[in-house]
């Protein structure tokens, strides 16, 4: 079975007919488009196979109606939800691109080898996207940009690191 990339998280239900609104989590929301077939991640972990009968976008949101479910309960059922796509599925990246979850995991180390952390997740906050790294008491903020990560291996889970002056001291 393939990985699953979540592409949006279910944040509540959206009026009376079943839809839902999630938050993207993904740079391409034209994904969607012609899109059949996710996996529903339900907070239980338990998978669940949908078909989406529409979808449109609101206010930087997705609105999803999914086939059978037709009531406001039926759509609370998918509350907090991960909706995801097989990872064979997932958008074809550049090659200095990478997927939020292809980060997660990765020894971090700065260009003399010391080890700085491991990515614990990547924080969009409107500027330069931040590594979170923890070094099991830490935790580092390290902007993902390229004067900064000068090496990102993403197949052997490691990105080297040339941090100005003060960057990894509080």
């Amino acid at each position: 079975m393939d990985d699953l990339v979540a592409i949006a998280r279910v944040a509540k239900p959206r009026g009376i007919k079943g839809e839902v609104i999630a938050d993207l989590l993904t740079d391409f929301p034209e994904r969607f488009e012609g899109l059949e077939n996710v996996t529903a991640v339900l907070q239980t972990g338990e998978r669940q196979e949908l078909t989406i009968e529409n979808h449109w976008f609101q206010a930087g949101r997705v609105v999803l109606k999914f086939l059978g479910y037709d009531s406001m309960n039926d759509a609370d059922d998918l509350r907090k939800a991960e909706i995801c796509v097989g990872e064979s599925e997932a958008v074809e990246l550049e090659s200095d691109e990478f997927f939020e979850w292809e980060l997660e995991g990765c020894l971090v180390e700065d260009v003399t080898g010391n080890a700085i952390g491991i990515v614990e997740t990547l924080m969009r906050t409107g500027g330069p996207e931040l590594l979170v790294v923890r070094d099991g008491i830490k935790e580092h903020l390290i902007p993902f940009v390229e004067a900064i990560c000068v090496a990102v291996d993403i197949q052997n889970k490691r990105i080297i690191i040339d941090p100005p002056e003060g960057l990894l001291e509080f």
